[in-house]
């Protein structure tokens, strides 16, 4: 796609937490997604959101294939998301879309299948601290944040974190506690680009602060699909005559 063209993102929240808890609701009164689909668009994105509860969770064939980026923030209701829904995800993924997975997203269908691994780790609540370094400073996911990002209250994750090594590791966290984690993790999956960011626990205000919501509008514009035909796989015709005919001696005749 064009880099002239508004990058057209959805933002998928399971949007429980917001319903179920006052704190959360407090801090995201129109919930996680809006919050996001909100500085996104102040970013000149085209943003649309979507959650659990609608049909086919928002994400039906006609928003997936109108979605140059989806955005993915699950925590207590992962095992109700559909699996067909998710083999629909996966495969877009695979043909390009960009996805961004959030915090709690982590242990999220999608996350799992596209990883191939638990997606396990270890975690706290403690109201504890978290200094995110940037440890590849020439990536556009970093793109106008100083050496770290700092948290004063944040929910803690703790390696091992059960994934694969990244492509690219942009984010490394130290915790109060004394944890490091990979809270900025890269990939390519066929022919899209998969992010995962760390922060976000919901009961804390993380998704308005300036410097996380630069590093999610950088990570949209870096996971935006590539435009180019997409490849062609199966039997293939030889584009060259093939093979010579030998005589004897393995000469040419």
């Amino acid at each position: 796609m064009s880099r002239t063209t508004a990058l057209r993102v959805t933002v998928w929240n399971e949007n429980r937490h917001e319903r179920q808890n006052p704190r959360v609701r407090e801090i995201y009164p129109d919930g996680i997604h809006s919050a996001i689909a909100g500085f996104l668009t102040e970013a000149g994105m085209a943003v649309r959101t979507a959650t659990l509860d609608e049909p086919e969770h928002g994400l039906t064939d006609d928003a997936l294939n109108g979605t140059d980026v989806l955005i993915w923030w699950g925590h207590l209701a992962h095992g109700e998301v559909r699996d067909d829904i998710v083999a629909k995800v996966q495969r877009r993924v695979l043909d390009g879309m960009g996805l961004i997975v959030l915090h709690s997203g982590h242990y999220s269908k999608i996350f799992r299948a596209l990883m191939g691994t638990s997606c396990a780790l270890k975690w706290r609540e403690a109201d504890e601290k978290e200094r995110l370094w940037v440890v590849a400073p020439g990536h556009p996911i970093a793109a106008g944040i100083g050496e770290y990002i700092e948290l004063e209250r944040e929910g803690m994750y703790g390696e091992h974190f059960d994934i694969p090594a990244p492509d690219e590791l942009v984010f490394a966290s130290w915790f109060e506690g004394g944890e490091a984690f990979r809270s900025g993790c890269a990939y390519e999956r066929g022919s899209g680009k998969v992010f995962y960011f760390r922060p976000g626990h919901e009961t804390y205000p993380t998704y308005w602060h300036p410097d996380v919501q630069r590093v999610i509008a950088n990570a949209a514009n870096w996971a935006r699909p590539v435009d180019r035909e997409r490849p062609v796989y199966g039997n293939a015709r030889p584009l060259e005559a093939i093979g010579a005919k030998t005589g004897k001696g393995g000469k040419a005749e």
